[in-house]
């Protein structure tokens, strides 16, 4: 037989064995040019250790090298810790359920939340280079990763996978070296003056009460926004039943450890009443570690950081996030047909464009002011994310009542929630609750106009969208026993990954994407 007709049979084989599911249902499956799978026109190339960097590298952004400090600001350093920690526990649950969900259904979701954190990255940029050059305008940097990042993403998914794991594993060793540094001043090594935890007595753990706590709160939702996204790389990945639940695990403690880990040092660096943040005149500038290296004796503090903040944009994880979050609603039926249209490699092109031209709210900055952007923009993502948090919690509560109810046993899903239903429920219940605590000072005296429109726009905006959608459709309240728990089952590639043979190096290589033969 030749390789042609080996080639043409191999095809329909692959196709009739991926387009349907254990359920009967029909999966639109064909093969892209690489060989890989494609279901619902995207492309499922993702190897195990892409899955699980993508989370890691998704939230590891520019923010996390100065937010602190703003948060130390907003409520001390015991204040700032407890919400992270609080979150945290938040976050792990929020994972349980989106974990067992998204095993067996794995589709993307929570478009709100992602454009707004895309205009965030895009803001933040032109404040970084801004250290550097003046020379371009505020709004030319803005364009100018506007096109970068548009680029980036138009690769193939197994290309831009591989340039994303490396990127995220950039971020994670300069945590790592920021780590060393907060404990090399902290303990005296650099700068000759041991600190221990003299800023938690000195000038105090706790600031501005229950006003302090919301806005700590907003801001911790802020930098959790995003870990989710190793759900929804789901879509895209060659083997979800596999790859998801290892990675969900080990992601949810590494975004842990990297977050209150860093918040941590944050506390023990910097008092929250240093005059220097405000005086900082730039991200950098107002940086605890900076603030830190340049009392220990370091002059070029502010540089180092500054680099530690651009790598914070090298990957742009959100704006590929974003889109097929797009396609995901295009494909359901909610957002225009024309948007699921992708290439023969599974890149959705019309998506891309429509997502990035969000990110462009960021030139704002140029009447508004950069830093006030960054707080709304903040504001308006930490309320986007307590909504998708409060719903992820709430159907995975009416998910497993309908399976119990259409007679199917838990223990055959293949990533079962920790702590259900009591897990569940806590998420559904306290991300209501911070979702209208989100705007509590807006309330106070006198009363901010400002405040008050960017916590709670985006539940005005949800509201309308839900409502309008109900009217114009029709649609009703779906039954337990009538809810559809068979289309969008996962279709799954038993392949190995493409990965070399167990040498020195690909040992490394395993040891530090945790893919274990």
């Amino acid at each position: 037989m030749s390789d042609n007709t080996k080639a043409d049979m191999a095809v329909p084989e692959v196709v009739a064995d991926d387009a349907t599911s254990s359920q009967g249902d029909v999966q639109a499956v064909r093969l892209a040019p690489n060989g890989n799978v494609m279901e619902n026109g995207l492309q499922k190339g993702f190897k195990g250790r892409h899955v699980q960097l993508f989370a890691l590298g998704s939230v590891i952004g520019p923010s996390i090298w100065y937010g602190g400090g703003i948060g130390l600001q907003y409520g001390g350093p015991g204040t700032l810790l407890i919400a992270f920690l609080v979150l945290g526990v938040d976050l792990y649950f929020v994972m349980q359920s989106l974990g067992e969900l998204s095993t067996l259904f794995p589709v993307p979701g929570a478009f709100n939340e992602w454009i707004s954190v895309l205009a965030l990255e895009y803001n933040n940029l032109s404040l970084v280079m801004h250290l550097w050059t003046d020379v371009v305008p505020t709004y030319g940097w803005i364009l100018i990763s506007w096109v970068v990042a548009g680029a980036l993403v138009l690769f193939d998914v197994s290309i831009y996978g591989e340039i994303e794991f490396w990127f995220a594993l950039w971020k994670v060793l300069c945590v790592a070296c920021g780590f060393l540094l907060a404990i090399l001043i902290n303990t005296g090594a650099i700068g000759g003056k041991y600190i221990g935890f003299h800023y938690w007595k000195d000038p105090g753990a706790f600031v501005n009460g229950i006003n302090g706590f919301g806005q700590a709160f907003v801001l911790a939702a802020g930098y959790y926004a995003g870990s989710e996204v190793v759900a929804i790389t789901g879509a895209e990945a060659r083997n979800p039943r596999r790859h998801l639940p290892k990675a969900i695990r080990l992601s949810m403690l590494r975004i842990f450890v990297i977050f209150v880990g860093m918040i941590f040092f944050t506390t023990l660096l910097v008092p929250y009443d240093d005059p220097a943040f405000q005086l900082g005149t730039s991200k950098a500038g107002i940086s605890p570690w900076t603030i830190a290296l340049e009392r220990a004796g370091w002059s070029g503090a502010q540089n180092l950081i500054n680099v530690f903040i651009l790598t914070g944009y090298v990957s742009m994880t959100v704006l590929y996030i974003s889109s097929r979050v797009l396609v995901a609603l295009s494909i359901s039926h909610r957002a225009p047909a024309f948007l699921a249209k992708t290439t023969e490699r599974g890149v959705p092109v019309r998506a891309i464009i429509v997502c990035n031209l969000f990110g462009l709210i960021a030139i704002m900055n140029q009447a508004a002011g950069a830093a006030n952007v960054f707080g709304w923009i903040i504001s308006i993502s930490g309320s986007a994310t307590f909504i998708v948090w409060a719903f992820i919690g709430i159907t995975h509560i009416r998910f497993r009542r309908a399976y119990a109810r259409q007679g199917h046993d838990p223990k055959d899903l293949p990533f079962r929630a920790f702590l259900f239903p009591y897990g569940a429920y806590f998420v559904a219940g306290f991300n209501v609750f911070l979702i209208f605590i989100s705007g509590y000072t807006a309330f106070l005296t006198p009363f901010n106009v400002a405040t008050f429109v960017t916590s709670y726009l985006v539940i005005v905006i949800f509201v309308i969208l839900y409502l309008g959608w109900k009217i114009l459709k029709k649609t009703k309240w779906v039954k337990l026993e009538e809810m559809d728990l068979v289309t969008g089952r996962a279709s799954y590639d038993d392949r190995d990954d493409d990965e070399s043979g167990p040498g020195l190096l690909t040992r490394l290589w395993r040891r530090v994407s945790d893919k274990r033969e």
